[in-house]
């Protein structure tokens, strides 16, 4: 017998969220979750996304033991940005059991329709300006920071109920050994020419930090409009994820380009912070837990570059190329062994074909699905 069942107190919170520890025991490249950030980002009040949206959890119970999840959500936001009726889901996680999948999609279509949903898209959690995609290539390592995993029998079971691609999202792998080493010889070059028309690029300033924030949220909102999923993140959703990074960032790998004073562009690169919380028991930073990330911190040798964007009207002039071969000398400095560029959609034709001409290789795929409700 399966039962889905809404989720409506904190105990059934708290097992919403702790249920992946259960799933993936035992599997070495499963990384958990920080507890206390996903029990915040389901929880309105608490994440700014639930000031615009509004999601459903759901559990599902066979013969009375938990066996899957599932989040209906609703994106007023993407809906009125791009001006359809669509609905998402997320936080899609079940042992491999196609009645309970059937079941717990069932539940969170019927919740989306009611609110008038056409079309279901996912997984997104709970949006594309947080963690999304199915991995489908690439189960032979663990995520980097801020990227997603799954069982190979997910696409599967999505697949069974009639949800197709709707678009992949590459990563790219780039060992710091194989680079091409013209990305790094042309640096000085590029700087002259981003001089010559008045374009300079520093590194951020965290003692300054509202006010770059504000000001690299323009730039994000403006140079990601056109790009397959993209949905504005809001002030407040921005400065919430700006407070989190700035826990783990490394001035010396986040970047702002300027056109005579004015922000045109930024580039990111993040510490695996994964390479640490593999380790830290159910996500849990208490009792050891925080120490398993205040001294893990040093020991990471990996970065994710997690946004590169330039205002469209300063493409093509050397600013992507110059934030690469920028991140690139620096992890060398520092003796990084490499990093991810991720994700970059698989239609981005400039992003893939500079990655792949510095030797980057895909690594791993995602991807998100969808289907008409």
């Amino acid at each position: 017998m399966i039962e889905i069942k809404k989720v409506e107190s904190k105990k059934q919170l708290a097992a919403f969220v702790d249920f992946p520890h259960e799933l993936y025991r035992g599997d070495k490249n499963y990384v958990p979750e920080l507890h206390i950030a996903q029990r915040d980002i389901l929880t309105p009040g608490k994440h700014p996304f639930h000031n615009h949206s509004s999601m459903q959890l759901f559990l599902a119970y066979k013969n009375g033991v938990l066996t899957g999840r599932i989040a209906a959500i609703l994106n007023n936001n993407h809906n009125k940005f791009n001006n359809v009726s669509e609905g998402f889901f997320g936080f899609y996680d079940l042992y491999n059991d196609p009645e309970v999948s059937k079941k717990l999609l069932n539940e969170a279509e019927k919740w989306l329709v009611a609110y008038g949903a056409t079309k279901m898209i996912g997984p997104v959690n709970p949006s594309t300006n947080e963690t999304a995609g199915l991995l489908v290539e690439g189960f032979d390592s663990p995520a980097v920071a801020m990227m997603t995993y799954n069982k190979p029998y997910y696409l599967d079971l999505l697949t069974a109920e009639g949800f197709t691609k709707n678009i992949d999202l590459l990563a790219y792998d780039l060992p710091t050994n194989v680079v091409d080493k013209k990305s790094i010889k042309l640096k000085e070059l590029l700087a002259q020419r981003l001089k010559d028309r008045n374009i300079t690029v520093r590194n951020i300033n965290l003692k300054n930090f509202d006010t770059e924030v504000k000001n690299i949220l323009k730039v994000y909102n403006a140079a990601w409009q056109e790009n397959t999923g993209f949905v504005p993140m809001t002030d407040d959703e921005f400065r919430y994820l700006a407070k989190d990074l700035k826990l783990i960032l490394d001035k010396d790998f986040a970047f702002v380009a300027e056109y005579e004073g004015k922000a045109i562009g930024f580039a990111l690169a993040i510490p695996d912070i994964n390479q640490v919380l593999i380790k830290i028991k159910n996500g849990r930073l208490l009792p050891t837990g925080i120490f398993k990330l205040l001294f893990g911190k040093k020991k990471i040798d990996y970065v994710r570059v997690i946004a590169l964007g330039v205002n469209k009207e300063y493409r093509r002039v050397g600013i992507e190329a110059f934030f690469y071969s920028e991140i690139i000398q620096r992890a060398m400095d520092k003796k990084i062994k490499g990093g991810e560029a991720s994700w970059i959609l698989e239609n981005n034709e400039m992003m893939n074909n500079g990655l792949l001409k510095m030797n980057a290789r895909v690594y791993k795929r995602y991807r998100i699905l969808e289907k008409a409700i």
